[in-house]
């Protein structure tokens, strides 16, 4: 799939107020030491158990690429609630190439994107529908995971940054394949992705790069060297010999 092509790296600036939560995240100790991450393919996967900081990294990456915090283009600046972590304003990106399109897509505020979608239509006056660009069917209309895919098959245009947070929180294991066939098609299109994911499917995804998040820091990571691939395989392979270790105390 090529080299990143938009975002090549993250680099830290190590003035974060050490009484800030955020210093208690291993990826925050992991920017400190090394100050630099840096991104080699066109599909990049943060991974990891929870709370290692990955969404946290993402939305800072996404924020300070000028996208909005809950989601949309750069076009987008409504705020529901600020939630937002600070950390966008103690990275720089570094930038390759400009990308002429892009979209920061996050499960779970996608009906918040939806709703602006709509709002921003009743102030478009006779200009097309806005909801055409999104498959020409309000996203409020459409099933979570509907909404979602309309907006990767409709929206993105190509030559862009797409930024998903966990995007299988919306998608079905086929709707799940279906995304990873989109991705594939725009990269091809000169396009870049960074996902946080704890999918094993998704992450499949071949000539991706995988980081590892953990609280040892971040590690380069092969497909099958993953704790998600390793834990579901196991369960898949015998799924009633894990459940009755798991669940015997419940007896």
């Amino acid at each position: 799939m090529g080299n990143a092509k938009y975002i090549s790296g993250v680099i830290f600036d190590n003035t974060l107020d050490k009484r800030s939560y955020l210093c208690d995240l291993p990826i925050i100790k992991y920017l400190a030491h090394h100050e630099r991450l840096e991104f080699s393919s066109a599909v990049t996967f943060f991974v990891g158990e929870n709370g290692t900081g990955k969404s946290t990294l993402l939305e800072a990456i996404a924020v300070s690429y000028g996208f909005n915090a809950e989601g949309g283009t750069k076009n987008f600046n409504f705020a529901t609630k600020k939630t937002h972590s600070e950390l966008f304003e103690h990275i720089s990106l570094v930038r390759r190439e400009y990308a002429r399109d892009g979209f920061f897509l996050r499960a779970e505020s996608l009906y918040n994107v939806a709703t602006n979608i709509e709002e921003l239509e009743k102030r478009r006056g006779f200009l097309p529908p806005l909801v055409n660009s999104y498959g020409g069917v309000s996203l409020h209309n459409q099933s979570h995971g509907e909404s979602f895919l309309s907006i990767v098959q409709n929206r993105f245009g190509g030559k862009g940054l797409y930024i998903l947070d966990e995007p299988e929180a919306a998608l079905s294991p086929m709707r799940l394949l279906t995304l990873m066939a989109e991705i594939d098609r725009l990269v091809k299109q000169d396009s870049q992705f960074i996902i946080a994911t704890h999918s094993p499917m998704l992450m499949a995804l071949p000539n991706s790069e995988i980081l590892e998040f953990s609280q040892d820091g971040i590690n380069r990571v092969c497909y099958r060297d993953t704790e998600h691939y390793q834990t579901t395989k196991s369960f898949l392979d015998n799924p009633e010999r894990m459940l009755h270790y798991l669940l015997q105390d419940n007896d």
